[in-house]
């Protein structure tokens, strides 16, 4: 085959007894045309009419990419989204779209795919998002990559979807209410918004969801320790979960302490009286209860007019929302501002100007470079 030593170092002499083959050249990439005509295709973006028409089918392909959209950071993209948007908006607003919030560790995958696949069980189709502003540090999401819920990500009527990496609270919050809109478009009848349970995100979740489902695990007596009394007082329903096997007794005890708890708390707007159940996603035992105490909200607050109540008060709320964080997103973007602010935060460390007088001088560059443009 001659001499190759200088393509392997390993046939030199001083190597005794080694000798490696030169080898065969690799064959070119079948059809490479084809490979370049679906990387190109996969790249683009098709007509707004185009994703329109998938998500109203029930394209779970096409929402996906919607959705994708809509957590982009591109200008490009969030102008299509938008339009996505306004044109799924006239066919969303028919789920019933469920919170559910809890410590780490309290089993809430093993619960959301309880209950998810009861529901999927019964014919309806389920959407189930998170919210998770901390993926930005962390690089991952709560619902990670849905491994612990691999029944459910399985199942054809249940689509889901982690969080996305938006990073502060209210860009992932924005980016989630826009997703919920597709979703319901897409023809899902329920809607799981899934958070952390620890931190400011449980209320960006309640101000998009119909019902709050705080889950909580029996201890050693210290329940109510830990336990935020904003997160307490949004529950409508709180579900203490893992009471199986040596747990039980622990589990009803905290349901008592619990529902003395709960008595502390103001009347709620919606005339409902948040209640204390116990349950095991892991045996199923007390999941259907759960859903059970679910209809019976909706019905009570259907009839009551607190549900369509609650739904007008939310997208004015989010309304603002938008315009905070659009706000807040021009400013910071502004050429002129990026230029001065570290002059402008460098001033304030040095005692040479006041925090407010800095903010107001930016705010002031920032009103007068929109005036000229």
């Amino acid at each position: 085959m001659g001499d190759n030593s200088h393509e392997h170092i390993e046939n030199n002499s001083e190597y005794k007894g080694l000798k490696v083959n030169k080898g065969i050249p690799q064959p070119e990439i079948v059809n490479n045309e084809s490979v370049q005509r679906f990387l190109t295709k996969k790249r683009k973006l098709l007509s707004v009419d185009e994703y329109v028409n998938g998500i109203l089918k029930g394209d779970i392909t096409l929402l996906s990419r919607a959705v994708t959209l809509v957590e982009s950071s591109k200008p490009e993209h969030q102008k299509i989204a938008q339009q996505i948007i306004e044109k799924c908006l006239p066919h969303s607003g028919n789920s019933l779209r469920i919170g559910i919030t809890g410590v780490p560790g309290v089993g809430k995958s093993t619960f959301i795919e309880a209950l998810g696949k009861y529901l999927t069980g019964q014919g309806n189709k389920l959407a189930v998002l998170a919210i998770d502003p901390s993926s930005e540090r962390s690089k991952g999401s709560i619902l990670g990559d849905k491994t612990r819920m691999e029944d459910l990500s399985g199942d054809k009527n249940a689509y889901i979807r982690p969080s996305p990496s938006a990073g502060s609270l209210g860009g992932v919050a924005r980016k989630t209410r826009e997703t919920i809109v597709l979703c319901e478009a897409a023809g899902f009848s329920h809607i799981f918004i899934e958070t952390v349970g620890v931190g400011q995100s449980e209320t960006a979740v309640h101000s998009m969801t119909d019902f709050f489902l705080l889950l909580m695990l029996a201890g050693a007596g210290d329940e109510l320790q830990g336990i935020k009394r904003g997160i307490m007082e949004m529950a409508d329903l709180i579900a203490i979960n893992k009471a199986d096997g040596h747990n039980v007794d622990k589990a009803k005890m905290a349901k008592r302490q619990y529902e003395n708890a709960l008595h502390l708390f103001p009347a709620k707007e919606s005339e409902w009286r948040p209640q204390v159940l116990t349950c095991s996603a892991a045996t199923k035992k007390g999941i259907v209860d759960v859903w059970d105490k679910i209809e019976e909200h909706k019905k009570q607050t259907a009839q009551n007019g607190y549900f369509s109540r609650k739904r007008n008060q939310q997208a004015i709320f989010w309304m603002h929302e938008t315009i905070q964080e659009q706000l807040k997103r021009d400013f910071y973007q502004n050429p002129f501002i990026k230029g001065k602010i570290a002059e402008m935060e460098s001033s304030v460390l040095n005692n040479q100007m006041s925090s407010f007088v800095a903010a107001g001088e930016l705010l002031k560059i920032h009103n007068e470079n929109q005036k000229e443009s």
